[in-house]
């Protein structure tokens, strides 16, 4: 069964920030990079238990095609998205936003 999906508003900014600089730099790949973050998305959903944790309850996703993490946790209905990262960002950064 599908966990529930909530991806609170800090990771919500992530991806449109993310979004509008790939527009910005190629017509169309923001939507590429759209699509590929929703499928990173779908398969934690899906299957939330299959990425290593990282630190306490919190795992971490990678995103296809793209340097982005996707930090999450999930309970027993539910998967938490807390930030879409990228990968070059010093990890206190997302680590602050973790705790």
């Amino acid at each position: 069964m599908q966990a529930n999906l909530i991806i609170v508003p800090e990771a919500q900014t992530d991806v449109d920030k993310a979004y509008v600089w790939y527009e910005d730099r190629r017509f169309g790949l923001g939507e590429e990079f759209l699509g590929c973050v929703d499928a990173c998305i779908q398969t934690i959903c899906r299957m939330p238990d299959i990425y290593p944790i990282i630190h306490e309850q919190y795992r971490r996703a990678l995103v296809r095609r793209f340097p982005y993490s996707v930090f999450y946790e999930y309970t027993l209905q539910s998967v938490i998205v807390y930030s879409i990262f990228h990968t070059s960002q010093k990890p206190e950064k997302w680590f602050r936003r973790l705790m």
